[in-house]
This record gives structure tokens, C-alpha cells and sequence, in this order.
């Protein structure tokens, strides 16, 4: 799965990296939470960078305290969903990062605690995960609530020795223009959905400081 991750680049390095321009200010998050509001570039939106709550809310569900808001969606059953099969066809996103956190069970046993590592690419560069979208609206209120969840995918072989998911990295620009795109048929969309090559990526041990959400500072980075 993927449960926290960063993003902590310029915004004018974000900007021209993703040809998009923020709707409001965003200041680097070096522990990125559910339920927070996080840089996202939909389908319909291709030119601007919203900021969306993480933890999907579709706009079927009527009890939005009751509903399950997942902040990950696995690929490989996505057309089998209904509520997800809509929302690959219609609402696609770039979920915009520069590294994630995974926790690695070390105990033989499958208990006792997990050791949180960073992944990030080699380059070190910002890039996307390939996420889905919808908005709920409050019908007492009418106020619309915009939401995204991240798509996970098998593990590489990078990602295997930690954790048996990781989220959808979309390899390169073309292919981050091609999941946006609404002319690309539905088929083609999940043929993105692939593990990114293990080789172009790296990890490292950090403290545990990672697990708490509010612990949000450049030191949760620093290698343990």
C-alpha cells in the first residue's frame, strides 16, 4: 500500500515540471497523511494543481461519516469495482510527490515492529503517482467535498524485500499525459498501471519519528 509519502520541491520546480500552475499556496510536506490536502492534476484540469483531501469520498455515498474513504486503490481489480470502473473511465489524477514511506516487517513471526524506509528516485526528482478522483457533495450544506486515492500495483524487485504493494509510479511525461488523457480508451489507461523499474529507484532506513503525521520536518527524511 502507500500510506505517506513527500513533497518537498520548489513549486517553481513543480510547476514547470508538470506544465501546471498551483491554485494556491503549498508549503513542502515532508510527511503527507491521509485525510490532509495534497497536490493533485485531474483529467479535466490538466493545466492547474489543486490541492484534494486524500482518503476517496465517491459521490455515490450518502453518509459521509459512515463511508470508507480509501487512500489506496489496487490496480489489478479496478474494472471489477464499479465505483472505481467509473472513476478510471472519468476521473483521473496525477498525484504529484517526490518520495514514499514503507514500513518493513523484519519479526519471523510477522509481529512486532515495522522499520520505515524511504523510497525515492535515483535522480531524486518530483514525479507522479496514478491516482483516481471524484467530488461528494453535502446535501444539507450543497458544500463539495473534492477527494483522491492512490493506485497500487505489484511490488518490484526493489520494493518486494518491504512491502508486497507499491503505489503506481507513471514512468515518464508521456505516459503521465497518456493517463490524463480522456481519448486514451480505458484499456490503454491500464496498461499504465505497471510496477516502475526497481533499478531507477532507492531506499533507506528512517527513524520511527515517520510515524507519526506530526512529525512534519526536514529530519523525518534523515537516514536512521
Amino acid at each position: 500500500m502507500c500510506g505517506r509519502y513527500t513533497f518537498t520541491a520548489p513549486v517553481p520546480v513543480i510547476e514547470e515540471r508538470f506544465d501546471a500552475t498551483f491554485t494556491e499556496p503549498m508549503p513542502p510536506n515532508f510527511n503527507a497523511a491521509p485525510s490532509q490536502r495534497l497536490p493533485i492534476i485531474t483529467n479535466t484540469e490538466p493545466g492547474r494543481i489543486q490541492l484534494l483531501q486524500w482518503g476517496l469520498l465517491p459521490g455515490w455515498v450518502r453518509d459521509m461519516k459512515t463511508a470508507t474513504k480509501p487512500i489506496n486503490a489496487r490496480a489489478e481489480t479496478l474494472a471489477e469495482k464499479p465505483s472505481f470502473r467509473q472513476l478510471l473511465q472519468r476521473r483521473r489524477c496525477l498525484v504529484l510527490a517526490d518520495s514514499f514511506y514503507e514500513w518493513q516487517q523484519t519479526a519471523p513471526t510477522g509481529k512486532g515492529p515495522k522499520v520505515p524506509h524511504r523510497i525515492l528516485l535515483r535522480d531524486e526528482q518530483p514525479f507522479a503517482f496514478a491516482g483516481l478522483w471524484d467530488e461528494w457533495a453535502d446535501r444539507s450544506t450543497g458544500e463539495v467535498i473534492p477527494t483522491f486515492t492512490i493506485i497500487t500495483t505489484e511490488p518490484n524487485e526493489l520494493m518486494a524485500g518491504l512491502h508486497n504493494r507499491m503505489p503506481v509510479i507513471l514512468p515518464d511525461r508521456h505516459a503521465e499525459l497518456a493517463w490524463l488523457d480522456d481519448g486514451v480508451p480505458t484499456a490503454a489507461h491500464q496498461e499504465l498501471l505497471r510496477p516502475y523499474a526497481a533499478e531507477r529507484m532507492r531506499e533507506y532506513t528512517v527513524s520511527t519519528r515517520v510515524n507519526s503525521p506530526g512529525n512534519n520536518d526536514p529530519e523525518v527524511l534523515e537516514a536512521a
